[in-house]
């Protein structure tokens, strides 16, 4: 018999290894992995570091390969930390790689002892079980952080050694590079750790290019929260085919006589959702949302399938959008783009005087729409008087439909966005506050009544739903505030019921701006988390028993469940196979089964972001402001803490940290349930909602971090890293050794 032939000279990759334990007819060790690979000497003590190595990741569990597969968890393996839940750790397998992209399961460790002694971002070898309740664990080891890509900016000292300048703002020292892989100074870059220590040197894995140009701001967050921003071949190449199904007429029905009209904003390249309404001649009035009809284009199981559950929804930059759908679904075939017929989900309403909800009912259709109109055209031809028959029975029927909003009394908090204007190369041409008009409220409204009658439409099916779930507050958090009011003489009984209405109220009758801006705080650090999940908890923000996303399928994966649970229970045209296009455009066996997994998934991917868009719109903010530095600004105070206070610009918005130190040489006090530092001397106070004039005392576009100091008095904020020489990069100034504390002087420069 011939000798078996080696498969590779040198270590086999970890891929390699888990192949021939799962295919192995025997239990496999370190001993019949080396006999398989041929490996000798040196090269079997390097595969016992890579076997533990594998242990510590979860691959393994030390004797036998433990696959990480839907339906099952190994009974050793590795946990990472994600969130800490009412003093519970909750984590997820370290090592994630199931072969139908199903999201990991969340499992509840259960420590001895009160309280969790582990914190986010720990990793910890668990033995793990499943119960009625779900998955739970107990940890047996925590273990070293895993090696992490680093996202930063070279820098070279004067001696010639390069160093990684890190983005994250909490990440405070910069790291030695091993290997530049071809990365120059002053360019962004992302790297690895070499070694297990806390200062271990890294190695440049990906050059990003020019850390200040404008695209540099999104990739920093896409990259640092780990968004996927590529579609594969395949997908790209099932969208295509998808994008050329046609569309059956017969069996849709045709509402392309209807001067539907899409009211979005001037820049969007997606459209969703357009809508349509006139009077019924009783009062009241016949409305249509009409929805993309994603559900019919991007079926269960298929490629576009798992890559859009993946990434959960789009996520949307100032310069960019990254979205859930390729391009040639998302912002061509299923965008509602006026004149072209296109496949929608109609809901129809019939809607009373009063603006109550009626009746409804969902079919699939073909409309046409008339017009694409912007929230600020929109508005005008309302005011100016010069708006056509079909956008003023918009008008009417929404001031129906704000009638019943009132009284159902949803939560009104006044939270100012900031939009970032961007010109044709680029830089920032504007930051300002989002106006908020009556358009606005009027597609909103809509669309809230769209979502209540697709959840209330599965409801009465006794179908599944993934509810959009917004919790009442805990009482935790009830007691915080309570504590807070009592600061200025107000009370929060805890033993009423607790609605959106009281909080409203509360607000109303306050007169002073200062102390209402103070009170809107701290309601909303009262309310918990929106969610999504198949159990209906209500929704307490908008007064609401039942409610599910429906209205932005190209957007959101939820919707999209939404729309295919809609087409089982309704038995809407189920379309014909095309090819490898699965046939079915309903839920699949699997997402009916435990919606729960999927429903986590996506409220995670939606946390990720939010974060990632609101450190993106720091950056430039940051970056806006880096011209500025050492100007005052009126400032509103929106966090304090016992290490100093945080203070936004009014109308401009970014916080920016007022360190305690700069306060001067007085002694202050931190009262924790007040949210206030006490001078101990003069008395001086710092509270939430204060109004103040500040120093722009730095501004690092890379982090997003402002700093600033007092107008006048008190001590000076020391900037990150140490001033450095400056040289030419591009239409930049970087620093060849220090983070950019050079970028106050790069401002100056340019003004």
């Amino acid at each position: 018999m011939a000798p078996k032939k080696r498969p590779a000279p040198g270590l086999p990759t970890r891929k390699q290894i888990l192949d021939f334990i799962q295919n192995s007819p025997v239990p496999a060790g370190k001993r019949e992995i080396a006999r398989e690979f041929g490996l000798k000497g040196q090269e079997k003590i390097q595969l016992k570091a890579l076997l533990k190595d594998m242990s510590e990741e979860g691959l393994i569990d030390g004797k036998r390969t433990a696959f990480h597969k839907m339906g099952g968890l190994p009974k050793v393996t590795v946990l990472r930390i994600v969130d800490i839940d009412e003093g519970e750790a909750i984590a997820v397998p370290d090592t994630w790689q199931p072969e139908d992209a199903s999201p990991p399961p969340r499992i509840r460790l259960i420590e001895k002892g009160r309280g969790s002694a582990l914190k986010k971002g720990d990793r910890v070898l668990s033995r793990t079980e499943e119960s009625n309740t779900g998955w739970r664990a107990y940890p047996m080891k925590k273990l070293a952080l895993r090696s992490e890509q680093v996202l930063g900016v070279i820098e070279i000292d004067k001696a010639g050694k390069a160093w990684l300048a890190p983005v994250d703002k909490r990440i405070r020292h910069s790291s030695a590079v091993s290997d530049l892989g071809g990365a120059e100074a002053g360019e962004l870059v992302l790297a690895e750790p070499v070694g297990r220590s806390a200062r271990a040197s890294v190695k440049v894995t990906e050059v990003l290019g020019e850390p200040l140009a404008a695209k540099s701001f999104s990739l920093i967050a896409i990259h640092k929260h780990g968004i996927p921003n590529v579609f594969s071949e395949e997908t790209l190449a099932e969208a295509e085919r998808a994008a050329k199904m046609p569309l059956s007429v017969e069996k849709r029905e045709d509402l392309r006589h209807l001067p539907i009209i899409a009211i979005d904003p001037s820049d969007a390249r997606d459209h969703d959702d357009a809508i349509w309404a006139e009077p019924d001649g009783e009062g009241g009035f016949d409305a249509l949302i009409a929805i993309a009809d994603v559900s019919f284009y991007v079926r269960p199981g298929g490629e576009i399938d798992r890559e859009a559950r993946r990434r959960g929804n789009s996520v949307y930059f100032p310069d960019r959008v990254v979205s859930m759908l390729p391009e040639v679904l998302s912002a061509d075939v299923c965008s509602l783009r006026a004149g072209d017929d296109r496949a929608a989900m109609a809901c129809h309403l019939k809607i009373d005087g009063e603006g109550k909800v009626k009746d409804w009912r969902f079919t699939r259709a073909i409309v046409r729409i008339h017009e694409v109109i912007a929230y600020e055209e929109a508005q005008a031809r309302i005011d100016e008087g010069k708006a056509e028959a079909n956008l003023q029975n918009l008008w009417a029927c929404w001031k129906a439909l704000a009638h019943a909003r009132k009284k159902r009394d949803p939560l009104e908090l006044e939270l100012p966005e900031r939009r970032v204007k961007l010109d044709e190369q680029g830089r920032i041409s504007e930051i300002a506050i989002r106006e908020r008009l009556d358009a606005h409220r009027v597609v909103e409204d809509f669309m809230i009544a769209a979502n209540v009658a697709a959840a209330k439409a599965l409801e009465a099916k006794v179908a599944p739903v993934v509810y959009r779930v917004h919790e009442t507050p805990s009482r935790e958090k009830l007691v915080a505030l309570k504590d807070y009011l009592a600061t200025f003489g107000k009370s929060l009984a805890l033993g009423q019921v607790i609605t959106p209405g009281l909080f409203n109220r509360m607000l109303k009758d306050i007169g002073d701006e200062a102390e209402k801006a103070l009170i809107m705080e701290a309601v909303l650090r009262s309310q918990t988390q929106a969610y999504y999940g198949p159990r209906n908890e209500g929704h307490f923000g908008l007064a609401l028993g039942s409610y599910a996303h429906f209205t932005s399928p190209i957007r959101r994966y939820a919707d999209l469940l939404v729309h295919r649970a809609l087409v089982d229970a309704y038995h809407l045209e189920q379309p014909k196979p095309q090819g490898d296009i699965p046939a079915t455009s309903g839920l699949s066996d699997r997402d009916r089964d435990d919606l729960g997994k999927v429903s986590d998934a996506i409220s995670q991917a939606e946390r990720r972001a939010m974060e990632a868009e609101r450190e993106t719109i720091d950056r430039y903010v940051a970056a806006w402001l880096s011209a500025r530095v050492g100007e005052v600004f009126e400032t509103r105070i929106t966090g304090v803490q016992k290490f100093g206070f945080f203070a936004t610009i009014v109308g401009l918005g970014g916080d920016g940290l007022v360190p305690v130190s700069t306060l001067g040489d007085e002694r202050f006090h931190y009262d924790e349930k007040a949210h206030v530092l006490s001078g101990d001397d003069t008395g001086t106070t710092y509270s939430i909602g204060q109004f103040l004039r500040l120093r722009l005392a730095e501004a690092n576009p890379l982090t997003g971090a402002l700093k600033f100091e007092l107008e006048q008095g008190g001590g000076r904020v020391e900037p990150r890293g140490r001033p450095v020489p400056l040289k030419k990069r591009g239409n930049h100034m970087v620093g060849q050794r220090g983070r950019p504390s050079n970028i106050r002087h790069q401002g100056r420069k340019k003004r």
